[in-house]
């Protein structure tokens, strides 16, 4: 685990990675530390089988249950947060949706994985009925594992929801030169929108 927490820190967001890369994976590094810049503090960690080196991927249970052990480990001074990138954000409202997670004020999902790539569909979405708590959803435009036009009602059907869109950006927040955007200026609004959504609810 890695707790990254600045000293004017005045909320923590517990952050799973997501399927293919790591805790210090570049985005998840990048991420923590723009929002360790507006005073919220992250607590990363790495899945069970990211941290044993393997490519298989753990079944859901144990995916969930590593969510609950983190938000356990979380400190309890700060309004704590939870969520993550793409499938760390999916597993982490998989969890919630199973068994409230003690303490937690909302979710906050960094391009939720609504379909696999090239195949829509909203089966992914099905437990989020039972997700109870304020929910944010960071998408792209042209995120290939979120149909926009699936997502958007999605949403609208979740009392406490809001999706915030990036213009341009794909599945890992990444944009195209012609958009004149730069990946880091796409990091900085992610992090400004998540902090200004956590305000909110405190």
């Amino acid at each position: 685990m890695i707790l990254e927490r600045p000293d004017h820190a005045w909320a923590l967001y517990v952050f799973a990675h997501g399927a293919g890369a790591g805790m210090t994976h570049s985005f998840m590094t990048a991420m923590a530390t723009e929002l360790s810049k507006l005073g919220i503090a992250t607590l990363r960690y790495d899945f069970p089988y990211m941290a044993e080196g393997k490519r298989r991927i753990d079944p859901k249970p144990v995916l969930e249950q590593s969510v609950r052990d983190a938000v356990a480990k979380a400190p309890r001074d700060l309004p704590l947060f939870a969520g993550g990138k793409s499938m760390g954000g999916r597993m982490t409202s998989q969890a919630q949706a199973a068994q409230p997670l003690p303490g937690v004020r909302g979710l906050a999902f960094i391009g939720f994985p609504l379909h696999p790539a090239k195949e829509p569909a909203t089966k992914r979405a099905d437990h989020l009925s039972g997700v109870t708590l304020p929910v944010l959803f960071l998408q792209g435009t042209r995120d290939d594992l979120a149909d926009l036009t699936l997502l958007q009602p999605i949403v609208e059907r979740i009392p406490l929801a809001k999706l915030h869109i990036i213009e341009g950006a794909d599945h890992s927040f990444h944009v195209l030169k012609r958009s004149g955007r730069t990946d880091a200026e796409v990091l900085t609004e992610l992090a400004g929108t998540m902090a200004s959504w956590f305000r909110s609810l405190l």
